[in-house]
């Protein structure tokens, strides 16, 4: 079942394919620090955008952070993700493995990644490997690192904003000098900053081009091959850093400068593309990675800029540290909602059947509509991408379970209001107030299990690896005594439709 777009996506689509039309069959300009004018269009149009070159990072944190990446790639732990995009199932070129927060998740096209915990303070995780714990271990040093250095870069920035009034922005080179806070923050500014730089999880990412048969060509400037298409990274708090540490492997070759006679950027070097959003005035920027550089995405660059990844001719890792957007993507908050819905839930009698505290129609629908919070957002996500989890820790386990009890409660809640539809005395005025609170929740559920369903079917699904391969959970059969309501709602759906429309003069 193909999913409706939303009109996001569609005033996306429109704008790219407007951008593509009035392009023909030139490309946009573009710049690499060959150019002359590089420099100066950082520093005009570009800002926001910091780099570190490698030789301003410790050297036995490179060695530690290297050594992290090539042993969770040893131990099979980054997974490409299957994802949803503009309603058809797509397998991204890049593996990854989402490390952070213990219970937190991360989202992106369609696709709720869950956290393999690093191992903060008062937490207790139980590793498969110790290699995997310590390679954990590794990336919060490396977080902690570069939140260090987003706050002083934000400080420096926001002092910079503040003394030079309305002139135009300062440059920041990848050297740039450190000119501290100053006398112009206050505690406010001063919480503001690192809130904005408290990166929660990190996304690490690998591709190694040589075993890709095939990467999409960059459709504006003629970049070259792209691992990752132009994007904002999603689900990020509002005006909040990233900041990326580049490993790109590479061999002595690679290391040498860009050869002079070389028109545009070189392929065999890694490279990140920076454009501002739906601009075809202003070139863009293709700035090469080295082993060990870092980069930042100060303020809201994310937002008014695009940037996309270039490949080179050598695999490369990156850790990409995000301050993700949780206020619904924590296990506590979900757990939370659970007990919402449940609180309507009187005890069980001796059959098995649940009663309701109360019919009111508003909570009722909102009963329903957790319902499908959990089990779509959370169950089918976390099982649609198989037992990757398990790979590196237990720590999700636990948790599945309790969530899942949680749902089949209720799938009893659900079956209790049912019963109470129809039940003849039933005023006719509640009953179709009851129905209209939770129609569209249960025609939803329907829907998207069907989807899931297919999506765990499909063609692409079964190529995977054992350890990827998606399963339908939960699933069951039509007979399940366990279970008080079918799989398919198909029937239930019509025949709440129908009492509806029998009630209508």
């Amino acid at each position: 079942m193909k999913r409706t777009q939303t009109a996001e996506e569609r005033e996306r689509e429109a704008k790219k394919l407007r951008l593509l039309e009035e392009l023909e069959d030139a490309w946009l300009p573009y710049l690499t620090p060959k150019d002359d004018e590089f420099y100066q269009q950082w520093h005009l149009k570009y800002p926001k955008l910091i780099l570190r070159e490698a030789d301003s990072v410790p050297e036995e944190l490179h060695k530690e952070v290297q050594e992290a990446f090539l042993t969770l790639h040893k131990h099979g732990c980054l997974f490409r993700d299957l994802v949803r995009i503009q309603g058809k199932d797509v397998l991204t070129p890049v593996s990854r493995i989402l490390i952070g927060n213990p219970g937190c998740t991360y989202k992106y096209l369609n696709t709720r990644l869950f956290t393999v915990p690093w191992p903060v303070k008062g937490s207790t995780i139980k590793y498969t490997e110790d290699e995997i714990g310590a390679a954990c271990q590794t990336f919060l040093k490396l977080n902690d690192y570069l939140q260090t250095e987003t706050i002083q870069a934000l400080e420096e920035l926001t002092s910079k904003e503040k003394s030079s009034g309305d002139a135009l922005p300062v440059y920041i080179a990848p050297d740039f000098p450190r000119i501290g806070m100053g006398s112009s923050f206050d505690g406010q500014d001063e919480e503001d900053v690192k809130s904005r730089a408290a990166y929660n999880v990190t996304l690490l990412n690998f591709m190694d081009p040589q075993k890709m048969s095939y990467l999409k060509e960059e459709p504006y400037f003629g970049m070259g091959k792209m691992a990752v298409s132009w994007h904002h990274d999603e689900n990020l708090v509002e005006r909040s850093a990233v900041a990326v540490y580049n490993y790109s492997c590479e061999g002595p070759e690679e290391e040498s400068e860009d050869d002079p006679d070389l028109e545009g950027r070189d392929p065999d070097t890694w490279h990140v593309g920076f454009k501002i959003s739906w601009d075809i005035e202003t070139p863009g920027l293709a700035i090469p990675l080295h082993q060990g550089d870092c980069y930042f995405m100060l303020d809201d660059l994310n937002a008014t800029h695009q940037h996309c990844v270039l490949a080179g001719s050598q695999p490369r890792f990156s850790s990409t540290h995000r301050v993700a957007e949780c206020s619904t993507g924590t296990l506590d908050y979900i757990l939370q909602r659970c007990q919402l819905a449940l609180q309507n839930l009187r005890d069980e009698v001796d059959d098995g059947d649940v009663s309701l505290k109360s019919l009111e129609p508003a909570i009722l629908k909102q009963g329903e509509e957790i319902h499908n919070e959990v089990e779509f957002e959370w169950l089918r996500q976390y099982w649609f991408q198989g037992n990757r989890y398990k790979k590196c820790t237990d720590w999700w386990c636990q948790p599945m379970t309790q969530l899942e009890g949680l749902w089949k409660k209720m799938e009893g809640v659900t079956n209790a209001v049912l019963r109470e539809v129809r039940k003849e005395g039933l005023p006719v005025e509640q009953r179709n107030e009851i129905l209209t609170a939770i129609l569209a929740s249960l025609t939803t559920r329907q829907n998207l299990r069907r989807e899931w369903h297919a999506r765990c079917q499909s063609r692409i699904a079964r190529t995977l690896s054992v350890d990827q391969k998606p399963e339908c959970q939960p699933y069951w059969e039509k007979d399940d005594p366990s279970m008080p309501l079918p799989f398919d709602l198909t029937d239930i759906v019509s025949e709440l439709r129908g009492q509806l429309l029998q009630a209508k003069p």
